[in-house]
């Protein structure tokens, strides 16, 4: 199913799934500046559209948000850079490097997110086969990587933040048909002690579970074997308020941890939305880490498997 000839940074041609999808989507947090973002460009080529989000935000409020969801179709992708609503993001060195840049006079944005481990695809690792939900209508290449996020975000008043954190990007090409899934929840932690963690669980419309799950451990990614999850919700039933995780590894370690919220901002797909937060994770021994925490959610509510 995957077309490994194609360059998931370049163009990746669709097929004829209604909702083929082509996706950059970049997030990081800085714990000493409490600043962080969540930033997406999706291209639907056969719909003609392309969507954008740009959410940053620090100590727990936002600084600057941008959400566009039916803009025009650009045949620009992130190998040479595409910009969409003032929004471009380039790749510098492929599947290493990658900046983000934006410029107006409220705000004005310089990162780069340059590999810590490397680009993998969690839905290869996982191997759920061409049936798994993931696999055959939400995505059929789905690298992720960690990364270390340095540069600079200024403000409106002058002020300028330098950052220097870390956080996850991805690239996708395939459907993303969000209609087939009932809820999922993700845990993508990147803990002080190098320990990286990919934890996706999906509940399709069909009742079958699905997962994309890896582990990245002494400097390469690894698969996981089990991954077992509580979420704690607030009265809105969407928005993570903690969580308690077990991840197994394919060596049969098996990773405990916990997570609390702080910052979250939904982003809707017309009959779904997707509730993206920003975690703080502690491992059973006290390690600390940061990372995405999100959850997706099917309407008329459908819950949110719990």
């Amino acid at each position: 199913m995957t077309l490994k000839n194609l360059d998931p940074e370049g163009y990746c041609p669709a097929n004829e799934h209604p909702d083929w999808n082509q996706s950059f989507y970049f997030n990081f947090y800085d714990p000493e500046q409490k600043t962080g973002a969540f930033i997406r460009v999706g291209i639907l080529e056969n719909r003609e559209e392309a969507n954008l989000w740009f959410v940053f935000f620090r100590d727990g409020r936002p600084l600057f948000t941008r959400l566009n969801m039916n803009l025009p179709y650009t045949t620009d992708r992130l190998a040479g850079g595409v910009t969409l609503a003032g929004v471009t993001v380039k790749s510098l060195e492929p599947l290493k490097s990658a900046s983000v840049t934006f410029d107006q006079p409220h705000f004005k944005v310089e990162l780069t997110w340059n590999a810590i481990l490397p680009m993998t695809d969690s839905i290869e690792l996982s191997a759920g086969g061409e049936d798994d939900a993931f696999a055959k209508e939400m995505t059929h290449y789905h690298p992720e990587g960690t990364c270390c996020v340095t540069g600079t975000i200024t403000l409106r008043d002058g002020e300028t933040i330098a950052i220097d954190g870390k956080g996850f990007r991805d690239l996708s090409y395939g459907p993303r048909n969000w209609d087939f899934m009932r809820h999922y929840r993700l845990a993508w932690p990147i803990f002080d002690n190098g320990l990286s963690i990919v934890a996706v669980h999906g509940i399709a419309t069909d009742g079958s579970d699905n997962y994309m799950r890896m582990m990245g451990k002494n400097g390469k990614w690894i698969g996981v074997t089990d991954i077992e999850e509580r979420i704690v919700f607030e009265d809105d039933d969407m928005t993570m308020k903690s969580g308690e995780w077990a991840v197994t590894d394919a060596e049969g370690e098996v990773h405990k941890f916990t997570s609390r919220r702080l910052f979250r901002w939904m982003f809707p797909f017309d009959t779904f939305v997707l509730t993206e937060h920003m975690m703080e994770y502690t491992l059973a021994d006290g390690t600390i880490g940061y990372g995405l925490g999100e959850c997706g959610f099917r309407f008329p509510w459908a819950g949110n498997g719990e």
